[in-house]
């Protein structure tokens, strides 16, 4: 089985107390990629989405790189996408930047408190508030992401993950468009050839929500990372065009 490409969010590297380097054995690319017999080119970060996942693919040289000779792309996001944003994407990722160091540091400190008591308050109002990225705006970089791998390596298998589950009080538990960005990645993917759908949530739900996982609500323990990469290496398995990369 070739190597694996996988663009993903802080699921993909986040265990049960912390984050873990790429190589670390028990996260779920490398579960995937052990059980296929190839290797994983991994490109995440915390916070991740869609729209960061097509930034990637298009300007990071480590996927300019891989995708020659990669059996298959995985795209690990729609997990944030989905998530309550009480402060609009654009500005609340403005605040790492802000100086000096002292605003930064009331304007982080400020947020944190405020997000896990507006998350739920804004889930209740019709449509559910805001959301990190709106469904129709994951679709549309899921399928640039798409386009982009398949304009190189037509019918290279693409899998793209359905988000997860969480408990985080950080969010006040709240996860208003989990459902409505679920439904518009099926639909994407059902018209769209060459490319499968993971579905997460049945594989961690008990595990997250039973408390298992990480303290932090979200991330997952051991358990949920080789559920996760034990069923895309099924589903990689059964695919024939995953054994195919150019001579």
């Amino acid at each position: 089985m070739p190597d694996l490409l996988v663009v993903a969010d802080s699921l993909a590297f986040h265990g049960p107390d912390r984050p873990y380097p790429a190589d670390e054995a028990r996260l779920w690319p490398n579960v995937a990629a052990h059980r296929l017999g190839g290797e994983v080119e991994l490109v995440a970060r915390a916070g991740w989405t869609a729209r960061h996942a097509w930034a990637a693919i298009t300007g990071d040289p480590r996927v300019w790189a891989a995708l020659p000779r990669v059996g298959a792309v995985v795209l690990g996001v729609s997990g944030m996408d989905s998530l309550p944003s009480p402060l609009p994407t654009a500005l609340r990722e403005l605040i790492p930047v802000l100086r000096p160091p002292s605003l930064r540091r009331i304007v982080r400190a400020g947020y944190r408190r405020a997000q896990p008591v507006l998350a739920p308050a804004l889930a209740r109002l019709p449509g559910g508030g805001p959301a990190t990225l709106p469904p129709r705006l994951t679709v549309q970089h899921l399928e640039r992401c798409r386009a982009g791998v398949h304009a190189l390596r037509p019918g290279l298998p693409v899998v793209a993950m359905l988000p997860s589950v969480h408990r985080a009080a950080d969010y006040g538990s709240a996860h208003p468009h989990r459902s409505a960005t679920e439904a518009a990645i099926r639909a994407w993917a059902a018209g769209v050839p060459a490319v499968s759908l993971l579905d997460v949530a049945p594989l961690v739900a008990a595990h997250v929500l039973g408390g298992r996982g990480n303290p932090d609500g979200m991330h997952w323990g051991w358990e949920a990372h080789r559920a996760v990469g034990d069923a895309l290496a099924e589903l990689l398995a059964g695919h024939p065009a995953a054994a195919d990369t150019p001579s």
